[in-house]
């Protein structure tokens, strides 16, 4: 019995990797709302969403505010309207909390994270940045998405 469960759980494990690396060599679409035709007018580097910032945000996420400033927002732009031809707002669907929950930011900036929701490559780990750091990132962005119907 113990082979045949071991076998069944290989068989499962090598499914799943199969699984993982397909979908990783797919050419996935752009989320809806926003396809590569929208963005090809938009000039390379060009926010690609329009964001309103809270009058207001917690001690928390000032404090993220300023990580977000200093690590994330070269690549994901200002108030995180991502970049055309760089990298995709995190002020976006795609994004919410039950799509990407907080410990889906904490994987990708320790790890990086293979393209599977846009075509801007892969994103490499964030280096210089702990979990601390993106806990409070995290609270900054989620009070951005709160405040542009993200939920």
């Amino acid at each position: 019995m113990d082979r045949k469960l071991a076998l069944y759980g290989g068989l499962f494990a090598a499914a799943a990797v199969a699984a993982i690396v397909w979908n990783a060599t797919q050419d996935a679409p752009a989320p809806a709302g926003m396809t590569p035709e929208d963005t090809s007018s938009v000039e390379s580097g060009a926010p690609l969403a329009e964001v309103v910032v809270p009058a207001e945000f917690s001690p928390q996420a000032q404090l993220g505010e300023r990580a977000f400033n200093a690590k994330c927002a070269v690549c994901h732009g200002k108030n995180a309207a991502g970049q055309n031809g760089v990298a995709p707002p995190l002020v976006h669907q795609i994004y919410r909390p039950a799509h990407h929950g907080d410990l889906a930011f904490q994987m990708a900036a320790q790890n990086g994270v293979i393209s599977h929701h846009w075509r801007f490559g892969n994103m490499p780990p964030v280096e210089g940045v702990t979990q601390a750091d993106v806990k409070t990132i995290v609270a900054y962005i989620r009070e951005l998405q709160r405040a542009n119907g993200v939920k």
